[in-house]
């Protein structure tokens, strides 16, 4: 696995390359600024760009706005956005229409060397890797109800691991049930959301997580499941 690392800050700049050559990930590049990152990711073409959200040169969003010409030049390589805040609005607008290939971890996460190394790969894979802390902040965001709002609270509970990016086997690890369990509520998110009709069932995961993400859910009142 090749990755390209861009932060302006040296120290953790070196700890994120540490970590990843010490879990085997070959880091081909390492930036200080998003004009490099852009640069050196388009011609070295990697499976993972790993880069904070605010960077020279303007110190503002210039991450997220490379990651974003990058997922549109370069679709097949994924990206890993890391912020020192909490801002869902960050994952949604790296997300865009598909959170394949997509991930968005807090910094205090990256001392994790496994949150980070499983973060890399699963978003190398083509999968999706969202900080359960940014999936926490969608949730409790309240606003009209809409199909998500139908769920039950265990397939909610589903649907929010979905949107981390596990697995069926991982969210029944997790939730210490069966695998077959999970794909009986996965079954009934997709019916639920209209998504039963989707062509394939990874692109009705897809659908699924972009419709949680972007619900504003109510509150449950008496749901059980």
């Amino acid at each position: 696995m090749r990755v390209v690392v861009g932060e302006d800050n040296a120290l953790v700049r070196e700890g994120i390359v540490r970590i990843l050559e010490h879990g085997g990930v070959d880091v081909v590049d390492a930036v200080d600024n998003a004009d490099d990152l852009r640069r050196s990711a388009l011609d070295l073409k990697p499976d993972v760009v790993v880069a904070d959200i605010e960077m020279p040169p303007d110190h503002d969003d210039d991450g997220l706005r490379a990651a974003l010409e990058l997922r549109a030049a370069q679709p097949e390589i994924g990206v890993i956005l890391l912020s020192q805040f909490l801002d869902a609005d960050y994952a949604l607008e790296l997300i865009g229409t598909h959170p394949e290939g997509a991930g968005y971890l807090l910094k205090e996460k990256v001392a994790d060397t496994a949150a980070l190394l499983d973060a890399v790969r699963r978003v190398a894979a083509g999968e999706s890797a969202l900080d359960p802390d940014v999936i926490a902040q969608l949730v409790n965001r309240r606003g009209g109800p809409g199909p998500v709002a139908q769920l039950t609270r265990r397939e909610h509970e589903v649907l929010t691991l979905m949107a981390e990016g596990h697995t069926n086997a991982g969210i029944a690890e997790r939730l210490v049930v069966t695998v077959p369990a999970v794909e009986r509520h996965v079954t009934g998110i997709f019916t639920k959301l209209g998504l039963q009709r989707a062509d394939r069932t990874q692109h009705r995961r897809v659908l699924a997580v972009l419709a949680y993400l972007r619900n504003q859910r109510t509150p449950y009142a008496s749901r059980e499941g």
